[in-house]
């Protein structure tokens, strides 16, 4: 008890002297820090813990901030892995704990997809083990990171699918998304224009032009394969919303037209040849998919008039760049079968290795020597950088993982089939996007190591998601 000037006894709630103790250490110790760094360092959870708070109260909400910060802003630079930490790993975290706060909501169906999804994970996680036993204790902890980071975009299909996040996601969403990576692909060709200093760790990629070096578009991500892929994916998008009629689409005709000038520009600067067949992959599948349902010339005309006007516009900004990557890709139909190794950009060589090796050790590839560990251990003489997802995982998770993945292709192909004849406009639009965009993924995985793309395949699994729920 404490007496009042006025005589009486104030009353003290139980706890409220240490609570008011630690308040006013913490403001003290803000007061008396050195600079203003450590100050806003010591102030920061007086702001993030309500934020954290408001992100969690709605199931919905961790998944459009992970998305928008994952999509938007560059990594951290701090010196911590290939490229820094990214800020949309903190908004994983609370929508794991998002998850765990709504368990009742919880009901995920053992489906092909679903099982396919979970082994492909589980023999990823247990590829760690020889990668310790292998490679050593560096190597395992870099695998054990890339399977954590592959397992958010497994969680979140799961919550969005078949959890707490099973109510979110609608038209507006989608549009949402299309305009923030309309965004992402602006940023990436006025990087490229400018040449601004990569923000953080990035792949070391370059245009040797007569006018001098100039480093791939990548925008915000860690390459500029990524930047490519992730072009292609909203590009699909066009194709099948202009393959519908106009109140079946999430996004206007001006929209798109708008969209995927920037889209197309950013996937040319990329430099990205297999990205581009990805698009054409999944357009062939679309024609195929709509040939008796729609004329050949409603889908292929206003796509044609898309493509020309945006390598119209590149070409007027860009006239020395498009002519090469024209011409890098017009070499690469010619030569692919009398200069494979130089078309391949030295893949061919790194692809002996790695099938020299199996043919060697046929008893150890079975096993694997660990997920993403080619690229950072010695342990096949020198590392390897595989960019081939099919030979790339089966030497670092054996068969298991092989066929794995290739499960998972069947299951995701399967399944936004299904989707695609769905009455749900929304369902049938994602199913239909996922059917073109993964048949197209499937083939791009020969050139590229497409599950390591860790900030976009969480966009990817979401759609997908939004497909197969029911």
């Amino acid at each position: 008890m404490a007496r009042t000037a006025s005589g009486g006894q104030a009353i003290r709630l139980p706890g409220s002297v240490p609570a008011s103790l630690i308040l006013g250490l913490w403001a003290a110790a803000i007061a008396s820090a050195p600079s203003l760094t450590w100050k806003l360092a010591l102030a920061a959870p007086a702001l993030l813990l309500p934020a954290a708070l408001w992100t969690i109260e709605k199931p919905g909400r961790w998944v459009a901030a992970f998305l928008a910060t994952a999509l938007l802003l560059p990594p951290l630079p701090i010196a911590l892995g290939d490229t820094g930490p990214h800020v949309c790993l903190l908004f994983a975290a609370l929508g794991l704990l998002a998850g765990l706060l709504r368990l009742p909501c919880w009901g995920v169906p053992a489906t092909p997809l679903t099982c396919a999804l979970g082994a492909l994970a589980l023999v990823l996680l247990a590829s760690v083990a020889p990668a310790a036993i292998l490679s050593g204790a560096v190597p395992a902890a870099g695998s054990l990171a890339r399977v954590g980071l592959f397992g958010v975009a497994v969680y979140l299909f799961f919550y969005t699918a078949y959890g707490p996040g099973r109510e979110t996601g609608s038209a507006a969403s989608i549009r949402a998304l299309y305009w923030a990576g309309a965004a992402a692909a602006l940023f990436a060709c006025v990087d490229f224009y400018f040449q601004f200093p990569a923000p953080a760790g990035y792949g070391p990629q370059f245009v040797w032009l007569d006018s001098g070096v100039y480093r791939r578009a990548q925008g915000f991500f860690y390459e500029a394969s990524t930047l490519g892929n992730f072009c292609a994916f909203f590009l699909v998008m066009i194709a099948v919303a202009l393959s519908r009629p106009r109140g079946d689409t999430p996004v206007s005709r001006k929209a798109l037209a708008a969209g995927g000038a920037l889209f197309l520009g950013a996937l040319v600067l990329s430099y990205s040849r297999s990205s581009l067949g990805n698009v054409t992959v999944a357009g062939a599948v679309l024609v195929w998919q709509n040939r008796k349902r729609i004329r050949f010339a409603r889908l292929l005309a206003p796509l044609a008039v898309f493509g020309a006007l945006g390598g119209l516009a590149i070409w007027k900004i860009f006239p020395a760049f498009v002519e090469n990557y024209w011409l890098r890709l017009t070499n690469s139909a010619t030569y692919l079968f009398s200069s494979t190794e130089g078309v391949l950009s030295g893949r061919l060589a790194n692809w002996e290795t790695l099938t020299a090796w199996i043919a060697a050790h046929p008893w150890q590839a079975l096993v694997g020597i660990g997920y993403k560990t080619l690229p950072y251990t010695d342990y096949l003489g020198a590392p390897v950088i595989g960019d081939n997802m099919y030979l790339s995982l089966f030497v670092e998770t054996g068969i298991a993982g092989l066929a794995a993945l290739l499960w998972l292709h069947v299951a995701i192909l399967r399944s936004a089939a299904r989707a695609s004849r769905r009455s749900d406009k929304l369902a049938s639009f994602c199913g239909t996007w996922m059917l073109g965009f993964w048949a197209g993924q499937a083939v791009q995985m020969l050139s590229a190591d497409l599950l390591t793309f860790w900030r976009v395949l969480p966009l990817y699994f979401w759609v997908l998601a939004l497909a197969v729920r029911e």
